[in-house]
């Protein structure tokens, strides 16, 4: 049952489906952070440009959806199995859905935390360590989706 149209279909929207949720993630992440170190730099101008990393690990969020997209989209051709779809499928979804969750995260970490490092410079290291983590659930999306593509 290659080539038919429930496969075309499955992993044409993994590959939407990686790239919107991680940019959704992402844009908001940058947004929510971007406040933060905005607020921040009202108060402590000289620490703007530290405090700008969760600006740039939400960032990342949407290169992971960007790289499992463009893999899907370069691997489907007309003698795609129903299988691979759905593989396809479930590797945007893995990347795209842990994504937004690692935007969220990082989003409200990076404008929490960036705003308490403008009254207590110590809790810059703390921070960080949290938007590692917040970071790191993205990745594990990314790497259980490069695992399914190449099945």
């Amino acid at each position: 049952m290659s080539g038919s149209g429930a496969a075309f279909f499955f992993g044409f929207m993994g590959c939407t489906v990686s790239l919107s949720f991680a940019c959704l993630g992402a844009a908001y992440g940058t947004a929510k952070s971007g406040v933060g170190v905005a607020a921040m730099g009202v108060a402590r101008p000289e620490l703007v440009m530290r405090n700008i990393i969760p600006v740039v690990m939400a960032g990342v969020i949407g290169i992971y959806g960007l790289i499992i997209s463009v893999i899907i989209g370069t691997s489907v051709n007309t003698n795609l199995s129903v299988f691979n779809g759905l593989a396809y499928f479930g590797a945007g979804l893995s990347v795209g859905l842990s994504g937004l969750a690692a935007g969220f995260a990082i989003g409200i970490v990076g404008d929490a935390g960036a705003r308490a490092t403008a009254q207590q410079p110590k809790l810059f290291v703390g921070m960080i360590l949290i938007l590692i983590f917040g970071e790191a659930l993205g990745l594990y999306g990314l790497i259980t989706a490069l695992i399914l593509v190449t099945k």
